[in-house]
């Protein structure tokens, strides 16, 4: 399915249509500061927003129907979940957001059916959250995974887990914690749930982006004892799930951040035909149309970049190298649309008056989040000139 055919189907034109009117009346109008750096309030907002989502049929746009979900295509996804990204509640209350929808794949595709009854299936219909815990302080993991230094060993009915884990996206008011860990065999996954005595949460750190289900936890395992049930997939096959995990949620957050950026672009563009300034509308101004037209450009190349990978992964193809130059290219487009909405809206656009500067913020960590700009470019450069020319290894 290309994006004229997302456009035409009158399916997806129908579920577009019910995400924008759930976004319009019932997301946005919640929206409040009192959400910043505040996760208890968002989880708050989030839980009475989620049945109004069942109601309209929108919820877990991301499963297959025997788990509740709609069991939507990649490509279908890309046009529902950009509506849903206008507002930072409602892919949450979808249970369609960073990182509980990444996790719920983690535990489709390597949880055993034990730990999809106690995990998956509760995560999916909403009555718990969970985190996903890799990245460590210096000198341990960040964009270089190999560089971990949380170590897990094995002992009478188990493993003992001791490490320090930061920026921890969605640990405050976890139930479990999907954690990383080096072992004599290699890194693995372990389910570890918030309540073990050797789980402990030291902080929500403040970051850039307020709104962030969860927060962003500071976690330290000392002696942190999990029987082998925790394991989550094979020993030693760790790196591997985190980067199978990782593609999806990179192109997820490619959808849903392409709304965000689109509301921001939508509110500089009423300003500017509405403001006067030297006795003329800010949108008679050349200066002001060509920053309008470079916004749209960017916004129509990341829907076709991300749309091509999503197909890609609906045919079964390997997108190793389409999912990192999409979450390079968009993040960075998207970062340069909110920038120029924001500066189109001047004082106003700093302002908390206006949703804009908050989607300035939260589309900045995207650079970062998922793997840095500059390790991806380092990474596709390589496999490019390594590979014979035109081919995409």
């Amino acid at each position: 399915m290309n994006l004229h055919e997302v456009e035409r189907d009158p399916q997806i034109g129908l579920m577009r249509e019910r995400m924008r009117n759930f976004v319009e009346q019932h997301a946005i109008p919640r929206e409040s500061r009192a959400h910043m750096h505040c996760p208890e309030a968002l989880d708050e907002a989030l839980s009475e927003l989620r049945p109004v989502a069942q109601i309209n049929g929108l919820y877990l746009p991301q499963l297959p129907r025997e788990l509740g979900g709609l069991a939507l295509t990649w490509v279908e996804r890309s046009a529902v979940l950009e509506e849903a990204g206008r507002s930072y509640l409602a892919p949450g209350a979808l249970n369609c957001a960073a990182p509980d929808q990444p996790n719920m794949i983690s535990l489709l595709r390597q949880g055993t059916p034990t730990q999809q009854r106690m995990y998956l299936e509760p995560l999916a219909a909403g009555q718990l959250r969970s985190c996903f815990a890799m990245t460590e302080p210096a000198p341990g993991a960040g964009s270089d995974p190999s560089m971990l230094q949380t170590r897990a060993k094995r002992c009478r009915g188990g493993w003992l887990i001791n490490g320090h884990k930061w920026f921890i996206t969605g640990a405050v008011g976890a139930h479990f914690a999907i954690v990383l860990a080096q072992t004599e065999d290699g890194p693995t996954q372990f389910i570890v749930e918030t309540k073990n005595s050797g789980y402990k949460l030291l902080r929500s750190i403040p970051a850039v982006d307020p709104y962030a289900i969860g927060g962003h936890g500071e976690i330290v395992f000392e002696e942190c004892f999990v029987t082998d049930e925790a394991v989550l997939g094979e020993v030693g096959q760790g790196l591997r799930y985190a980067q199978e995990r990782l593609e999806p949620a990179r192109l997820s957050h490619c959808m849903r951040l392409i709304g965000r950026a689109r509301r921001a672009l939508e509110l500089a563009q009423i300003y500017v035909n509405e403001r006067q300034s030297f006795g003329r509308r800010l949108a008679d101004l050349q200066q002001v149309q060509a920053m309008v037209a470079d916004c749209h450009m960017d916004l129509h190349t990341c829907r076709l970049t991300t749309l091509d990978c999503a197909a890609r992964m609906d045919a079964g193809l390997s997108v190793k190298t389409e999912s990192a130059m999409a979450k390079v290219f968009v993040s960075e487009a998207l970062y340069r649309v909110a920038d120029r909405s924001a500066q189109l809206m001047g004082a106003l656009g700093m302002s908390e008056d206006a949703p804009v500067a908050m989607i300035l913020r939260e589309l900045r960590p995207f650079r970062i989040y998922d793997g840095a700009s500059e390790l991806h470019r380092a990474t596709l450069g390589r496999r490019f000139l390594s590979s014979t020319p035109g081919d995409k290894k």
